[in-house]
């Protein structure tokens, strides 16, 4: 089990990789979305905003998130790590994610860009 400062590590380590990314941030420059990422076995939630092209993260939840992502916290240090992509955790049900199909599918695309295959 990942701790809280862990999957808080790993978000920082996404949020940041993103922001450098300029190719990134100008393909989402439009996408204005608020991401909730909650651990199922440890308390911790943190909240993504993304506005105009850039990435921010606080700890803590928010109202009327766009997009939920639930795990356990190890899969959720592995993914936004880089260790593993959201696929397989996805297909297998550790991972879950609740939003619409195109949001769900913009995540997977900025998480394939940061990392790779």
């Amino acid at each position: 089990m990942a701790t809280h400062a862990e999957i808080n590590e790993s978000l920082q380590d996404f949020t940041e990789n993103f922001n450098k990314n300029d190719r990134l941030r100008l393909m989402n420059k439009d996408w204005n979305r608020v991401v909730v990422v909650k651990a199922t076995d440890t308390e911790s939630v943190h909240t993504w905003t993304i506005k105009n092209g850039f990435l921010t993260l606080k700890e803590g939840l928010t109202a009327d998130p766009d997009l939920t992502v639930i795990s356990d916290s190890e899969t959720l240090t592995d993914i936004f790590y880089g260790d593993v992509t959201p696929i397989e955790p996805y297909n297998n049900g550790t991972l879950r994610i609740i939003g619409t199909e195109d949001d769900i599918t913009r995540l997977d695309f900025i998480c394939l860009m940061i990392w790779g295959e």
